[in-house]
């Protein structure tokens, strides 16, 4: 390898973001190592018995194409790993029963396996002809070289996908309940800091409607806390199934339940989150009629920043509903 091709190759590997980024320099540093005028990354589905072709070079005649999927078990790249021949340059002779071999009218044909952190094989990294080429023993180090630093590339990408697919799991729970699924109360008050920034610029009103389960201890204390969680996780599921499309359902703390609606009047809000906690509950053994929550509603004013202090003035539109049918006004009254 020349020192020309050596410092190429550190750069490329220093500066590549992603595994096509470090790829297709390489399968052109390949070709004008080798001569071999297709270069090409495979990657191989073991569970369906195909390799795709995922990234290629053609310089000449000889056309490998990308997404190219052909039967594994027919593959020279199968029959290189078999046979620990990792270069042949009279395929026909040595292969000629290969289908695909005789398709592409491969004569030359350079494989090296690249292979996963634990040692099982992803795919590999080939090179062909429809001539006769002599290649150099060298190159075949060369080539092994490139697929070691491709395989660390799948691997560190896989890394971090799975971080990343970890960190939206770990955000996920930092946001939802653990119990009903809904936001929780860190969520909520995210969304309605975002809410009353947009409302000052779009216009749209903020309303914020909060819910307290009366009667919630003495469920748990006649049914147990099973119950109470089961009724805890039917009472999020009616909210969620009869707010409107964009409405925000948390819960915001033991028994109590606030929703973030946009365009809407309090009015409306607060009879609607009544109405959908009020009626029959049954689960398992244990069935009652639910009499409905205390709710009350508030519309952000021009100006609100802080959404801590618009739920606490929901929370007291709620105590003022909790008051007036604690006095014998209609349940719906607010």
């Amino acid at each position: 390898m020349t020192d020309d091709l050596l410092s190429r190759l550190a750069d490329v590997a220093a500066t590549s973001d992603d595994l096509e980024g470090l790829t297709r320099p390489i399968l052109e540093m390949i070709e004008n190592l080798t001569g071999l005028e297709s270069t090409y990354l495979t990657r191989i589905d073991f569970h369906k018995r195909l390799q795709h072709i995922t990234y290629s070079r053609n310089t000449r005649t000889l056309l490998i194409p990308e997404g190219l999927a052909v039967n594994w078990d027919d593959t020279l790249c199968k029959r290189a790993l078999d046979a620990s021949k990792p270069y042949v340059d009279d395929v026909p002779a040595v292969w000629g029963d290969s289908e695909a071999a005789q398709a592409l009218g491969i004569k030359t044909y350079l494989s090296q396996p690249v292979l996963n952190l634990d040692g099982q094989v992803y795919g590999t990294l080939c090179a062909a002809s429809d001539a006769r080429v002599t290649v150099p023993p060298a190159a075949l180090k060369v080539l092994n070289l490139f697929a070691r630093l491709i395989g660390h590339q799948v691997a560190r990408e896989r890394l971090l996908d799975q971080l990343r697919l970890a960190n939206e799991e770990l955000r996920s729970h930092a946001l939802t309940d653990a119990l009903t699924g809904v936001a929780n109360r860190r969520a909520l008050l995210d969304a309605l800091r975002r809410a009353l920034s947009d409302s000052g610029r779009d216009g749209r009103s903020v309303t914020v409607g909060f819910v307290d389960l009366d009667g919630f201890k003495a469920i748990n204390d006649t049914h147990g806390h099973e119950v109470g969680d089961r009724f805890l996780i039917h009472i999020a599921k009616r909210l969620c199934d009869g707010v409107r499309r964009g409405d925000l359902v948390a819960r915001y703390g033991g028994d109590e339940f606030v929703v973030l609606a946009r365009d809407e009047t309090p009015e409306r809000l607060q009879g609607r989150l009544f109405e959908l906690t009020t009626g029959p509950f049954q689960s398992h053994e244990v069935s009652f009629e639910y009499g409905g929550a205390s709710t009350g509603a508030v519309c952000a004013a021009a100006g609100d920043t802080d959404p801590e202090a618009l739920v606490q003035r929901a929370d007291a539109a709620m105590y003022e509903h909790k008051r007036l049918r604690r006095q014998g006004r209609p349940r719906g009254s607010v």
